[in-house]
C-alpha cells in the first residue's frame, strides 16, 4: 500500500484514512523500505498532512504500542510536538506535576531531547525519576499515585523501522505530530501543544476523529507549543467532538504579560533545579506559565470548569507542597 500511496501523493491525490492506516501499518510492521519511508513522509510533508491521514496514521501506531493500563478514570496527558526551537524550561512536564497534585491522573508521553537543549525525559532523569520503568511500575504509578511518565522509546518499539529514514533526511515529518496522539494510556483529555499555528485546526480535527473528549490544541503566538504568557495563544478545544477555535490572553486571567527571556531554560540540570525552585515556591513568570498549563489540564480533566478556578487550584497544589511530594513519590515509585 505504500508505494501506491506514494504514487497517489506525487499526482497531487488525497489519501483517505484507510489509505493512510495501510501506509503507516506498512512501516510499522516493517514491511516497507527505507527509501519507500523517506519518500512516504517527504511526499506527505510536501502534500500537507490532512486530519484523516494524521487519524489514519495514529490508530496505526496505537495499534502497535506497548500499552499501560491506566485506571478507570480520565487519564489526562500534558504533550507537545515540540520543535519550536524556543529553548524554555521545561513547561509541560512541570505543569503535569501541579495537575497531578491538583488531582488529574496524569500519564505523561515524552522523550528525550530532539531539537530542544532538554527533553521531558532529560529532565525527569535530573530530577530523579527512571524513565525506563517498566510498563508494569508505570501502571502501578498511575493507580497508586496519579502520575506516570510514559517513555515513548521504551513503549513504541515499531518506531525503529522509521529512525533510519527519519534522521537521514532530516526535515520535520508526520511522526513529530503522531507522538501527542499516540499515549500508550490512551489519554483523552490534556493539553497538546503545537509546533506551527496552522497544525492546531488540524490536529484538533484529527484528535477529535479519534475520540478525544476533552483536549486543547495550542501554539503561543511567541512560537512556543505551550499556552505562553508572552503572547496570545491560539487555541482550539476540543470537547466531545466539537472543535472550537478562539485565542486566549493571559492578561485576561490575570496573569502578566512575560517577556521570552524569562522563560528560558538551559540544560537538564538547569532546568531541574528551574522546575524544583517553582515547586518551593519561587513566584514570577516560569511559575505563572506552569499554573496557567497545567490550569488547562485541570480543566480538560474534569477538575475544574474553567480557567480562572483551575489556575487557583493549581496555585494551591504548589503553595500546599503537593506538586513538590508528587515529584518526590514518582521518583520513589519508578525506582522500587
Amino acid at each position: 500500500m505504500i508505494k501506491e500511496s506514494i504514487a497517489l501523493l506525487v499526482d497531487g491525490s488525497i489519501l483517505t484514512r484507510d489509505d493512510a492506516r495501510a501506509a503507516m501499518l506498512e512501516i510499522m510492521n516493517g514491511e516497507a523500505t527505507p527509501a519507500q519511508i523517506a519518500s512516504y513522509i517527504t511526499a506527505l510533508r510536501i502534500r500537507g498532512e490532512t486530519p484523516d491521514i494524521i487519524a489514519g496514521s495514529a490508530e496505526a501506531m496505537r495499534s502497535k504500542f506497548t500499552a499501560v493500563r491506566a485506571p478507570e478514570t480520565i487519564v489526562a496527558d500534558t504533550c507537545g510536538t515540540g520543535g519550536d526551537g524556543a529553548h524554555t524550561f521545561n513547561i509541560s512536564t512541570a505543569s503535569a506535576f501541579v495537575a497531578a497534585a491538583a488531582g488529574v491522573v496524569i500519564a505523561k508521553h515524552g522523550n528525550r531531547s530532539v531539537s530542544s537543549k532538554c527533553g521531558s525525559a532529560d529532565v525527569l532523569t535530573a530530577l530523579g525519576i527512571n524513565i525506563e520503568a517498566t510498563p508494569e511500575i508505570m501502571a502501578g504509578c498511575l493507580n497508586e499515585i496519579g502520575m506516570a511518565f510514559l517513555f515513548a522509546p521504551s513503549l513504541h518499539p515499531a518506531m525503529k523501522f522509521a529512525i533510519g529514514p527519519r534522521r537521514e533526511i532530516g526535515i520535520r515529518s508526520i511522526f513529530n505530530i503522531l507522538g501527542p496522539l499516540s499515549n500508550p494510556a490512551g489519554t483523552r483529555h490534556g493539553v497538546l501543544g503545537v509546533y506551527n499555528a496552522a497544525l492546531v485546526p488540524v490536529l484538533a480535527e484529527a484528535a477529535a476523529a479519534l475520540g478525544a473528549v476533552h483536549l486543547f490544541v495550542v501554539h503561543g503566538r511567541d512560537g512556543l507549543d505551550e499556552i505562553t504568557t508572552t503572547a496570545p495563544t491560539l487555541v482550539a478545544e476540543v470537547k466531545r467532538g466539537q472543535v472550537t477555535q478562539y485565542e486566549l490572553e493571559p492578561e485576561l486571567l490575570g496573569i502578566p504579560r512575560a517577556h521570552p527571556s524569562d522563560l528560558a531554560g538551559g540544560d537538564a540540570q538547569e532546568n531541574a533545579a528551574i522546575v524544583r525552585r517553582i515547586f518551593d515556591g519561587e513566584k514570577g513568570p516560569r511559575r505563572d506559565i506552569v499554573l496557567l498549563n497545567a490550569a488547562a489540564v485541570i480543566v480538560a480533566g474534569q477538575k475544574a470548569a474553567d480557567l480562572k478556578t483551575a489556575l487557583a487550584l493549581a496555585g494551591q497544589a504548589i503553595d500546599s507542597g503537593a506538586a513538590r511530594a508528587k515529584l518526590e513519590e514518582l521518583s520513589r515509585m519508578t525506582k522500587t
